[in-house]
């Protein structure tokens, strides 16, 4: 059951689609590098073709019908967007969903120290990172500062081409013998991964010592050019991302290099899927969340009650609500959880299973399960609904494969496909393989983010 590398099925007009997709794909994670980000950028995407914000619709006590287009957004991190069919909604709905925090590093509420005329910010990761691979990268700053009077502040250092980087740095190799001899996961703690920012002192009136001169003049610069004072960290969600935009890889241009494309390559595609798909007999949706790399957890992650009272809200604008209507609206529904896979490494080859891994062109992946060992914390998709979405992609003529994350004693890793089966509906991971998986740059094959759009185009149109 080899699956076969694509590129050389591609005609020149499929090829030129792809490089198109691909260079839409790069300006929006160069738009989004937080969820907050990525949120404002998918709701101008999707203004721009028409969908209207379902809070304006209900404000204005209007009726949702067939072929509307519309959108929910929850705390500016988490998105749902639906193209209404015609099919009444308790016949259930086709749903593509990803997440789109990617891991990276938080500044602490309490960050700005100084130590030996250096002036530092304490971080805290998010998600799971190999923390010795963000020492001596390049890095940004973005997110925003909440003041006292109400005012939000949005905050971004680092990618324009005058702004400055910022930098956690290493011990020489000329040190490092001990260093070297540690564990992986213990090169550098967690909370050593403070990022410098400043060693100019502020000079003080008529020449007096200022304490902390350091620390006090990167403080300047963040009052001139936001108006920030220190204590106005106690309420910022400042996130610590690499800096730079994506890029193309490979000599051949075959694949894209770029932060966070766990899990914004599937969240893209699953958008640009729906804004290019036209109103369907049942309605469409893509949702986009947040906090799945810490376990889908708080208001904004897919354990939280935002898809199902939107879909509430939904219904009643269409006159058909009610608790069962609601109810049967779910469990009628099936969903692709657009997630990544990992793709085969040859450098790493012993700790994937040949025969069922993922490789780079060979399409969209299927994963029946994720979790881990023992298929702890997953959905695993029943043999009907993935036959049904075998016959769906063969007649759409989108290359597949199937795959598991690596060896079964290895590891794993969760989604969210687990959670919205508990409303009955079907559900299983499809999504892109990535090569260096969490890392601060990730690689993907275009041709697979060419043929995942394709797959989810499918699946909204015969699903």
């Amino acid at each position: 059951m080899e699956r076969k590398n694509v590129w050389n099925s591609y005609d020149e007009n499929q090829l030129e689609a792809l490089e198109t997709l691909a260079k839409n794909y790069r300006a929006f994670l160069d738009a989004g590098k937080t969820e907050r980000e990525c949120v404002k950028e998918a709701v101008r995407l999707a203004e721009a073709a028409g969908y209207r914000n379902l809070e304006n619709v209900i404000a204005a006590g209007e009726v949702v019908k067939a072929g509307d287009k519309v959108y929910a957004v929850n705390m500016k991190k988490t998105l749902a967007l639906f193209s209404v069919g015609k099919e009444s909604l308790d016949k259930g709905m086709r749903i593509l969903g990803a997440h789109i925090d990617s891991p990276r590093l938080d500044l602490k509420q309490n960050p700005l120290f100084e130590d030996t005329d250096l002036a530092l910010l304490d971080t805290h990761y998010y998600g799971g990172i190999k923390k010795y691979q963000w020492l001596t990268v390049p890095l940004a700053l973005h997110g925003v500062v909440a003041k006292k009077d109400g005012t939000v502040v949005e905050l971004a250092i680092g990618e324009k081409e005058e702004d400055p980087v910022l930098c956690i740095s290493d011990l020489l190799i000329h040190l490092a013998g001990k260093q070297m001899e540690k564990k992986a996961s213990q090169v550098v703690e967690g909370d050593d991964l403070n990022v410098l920012v400043g060693s100019r002192p502020l000079k003080g009136k008529e020449d007096e010592e200022l304490k902390d001169a350091v620390a006090a003049c990167v403080m300047d610069v963040l009052r001139r050019q936001y108006g920030m004072e220190e204590e106005d960290f106690l309420s910022a969600e400042i996130e610590v991302v690499p800096a730079g935009k994506a890029r193309d890889c490979g000599l051949d241009r075959s694949m894209v290099l770029a932060y966070g494309q766990d899990d914004r390559v599937c969240a893209y595609t699953s958008l640009a899927a729906l804004l290019d798909t036209a109103p369907q007999e049942k309605t469409c949706c893509c949702l986009l969340v947040d906090k799945e790399e810490i376990g889908s957890v708080g208001a904004t992650g897919m354990e939280s009650a935002f898809f199902e009272n939107t879909v509430a809200e939904l219904m009643n604008c269409m006159g058909c609500y009610s608790e069962l209507s609601l109810r049967r609206a779910l469990k009628n529904s099936r969903m692709l959880s657009s997630d990544v896979s990992a793709a085969f490494d040859p450098g790493f080859a012993s700790f994937f299973e040949k025969k069922n891994s993922a490789y780079f062109g060979r399409g969209l992946v299927l994963n029946k399960y994720t979790g881990s060992r023992g298929k702890s914390g997953s959905n695993d998709a029943n043999a009907e609904y993935i036959a049904r979405l075998r016959r769906i992609f063969d007649d759409h003529g989108v290359a597949f494969q199937t795959a598991e994350l690596g060896k079964v004693d290895v590891g794993g890793g969760g989604t969210i496909a687990y959670i919205s089966a508990l409303y009955g509906m079907d559900v299983i991971d499809s999504g892109v393989a990535l090569l260096s998986m969490h890392a601060p740059m990730e690689i993907a094959s275009k041709a697979d983010i060419y043929e995942a759009k394709k797959g989810y185009e499918a699946f909204l149109q015969e699903a």
